[in-house]
């Protein structure tokens, strides 16, 4: 498959997969792939469970878009090199993206292995991909409410759980600290992980529909007595990831 062929597909929705949740691309009837190394200006994530390449698909009579694995600030990369296949798939005429990760649950009344639709975050990465100018973005409503209404319907007629929470950004790679935890229960934060907010912020900043969802792959630091091992996390996610697939296919496909 070429750049060219994604571009004739002409799809409308794109999907981002985080640590782990590669497969959930495999619910889609894969058409082909391109590396991200085949895009001029994108980084290639080295961290495992980031397969690098952008995947077609379909969803019923709709062709999306599916970047299955990211790059991270923590690989040294700025916001601005780590959104470049945002601004990518939006050059493709994508109108709406649905954001997805691995995060450590916060909420006690989460589920490891659950998922949780994103209703806010809170940056504390310290950056986002609009430095350099006056890019003023109204960032009242970054999670699409008729998305996320779509989603929660799905999810309640295929009697899937999903939690609603507000997701934390921080910069990683180390692992948080159990006095940060708390500091983020504090702040109102539902789960906590390294990714996504900037994808986030560059995709409003482009008018784009935006959706995210949380594979929660472990407790958070300090709410197990269990260490925290990224192996695990990707194992947990590659383990739930059917759950996410058939959700979101099946939301797609309407």
């Amino acid at each position: 498959m070429t750049l060219q062929d994604i571009l004739d597909a002409r799809p409308t929705t794109a999907i981002v997969l985080g640590s782990g949740l590669g497969e959930v691309a495999d619910a889609f009837e894969p058409i082909g792939h391109v590396s991200y190394a085949d895009v001029p200006g994108l980084p290639v994530s080295k961290v495992t469970g980031h397969a690098g390449r952008f995947v077609l698909g379909s969803a019923g009579n709709h062709s999306v878009i599916i970047a299955q694995g990211r790059s991270h600030l923590y690989e040294g990369h700025s916001a601005t090199d780590i959104t470049a296949g945002i601004r990518f798939m939006a050059s493709l005429g994508v109108k709406r993206i649905i954001l997805t990760n691995a995060a450590g649950a916060i909420n006690s009344q989460f589920a490891v292995g659950g998922l949780m639709l994103i209703t806010d975050h809170l940056n504390l990465l310290g950056t986002t991909p609009l430095l350099g100018g006056p890019n003023f973005i109204d960032m009242t409503n970054v999670y699409d409410l008729r998305l996320r209404q779509h989603l929660h319907a799905t999810a309640t007629r295929l009697n899937f759980p999903l939690h609603e929470g507000v997701y934390a950004a921080v910069l990683g790679p180390q692992y948080e600290t159990p006095a940060e935890i708390r500091m983020f229960r504090t702040l109102g934060a539902d789960a906590v992980g390294m990714s996504t907010v900037p994808e986030a912020i560059q995709a409003r900043a482009l008018g784009l529909e935006v959706a995210g969802i949380s594979m929660l792959t472990n407790w958070a630091a300090g709410l197990s007595p269990d260490t925290l091992h990224h192996s695990e996390v990707v194992e947990v996610g590659k383990a739930s990831g059917g759950r996410l697939g058939l959700l979101l296919r099946e939301a797609l496909s309407d």
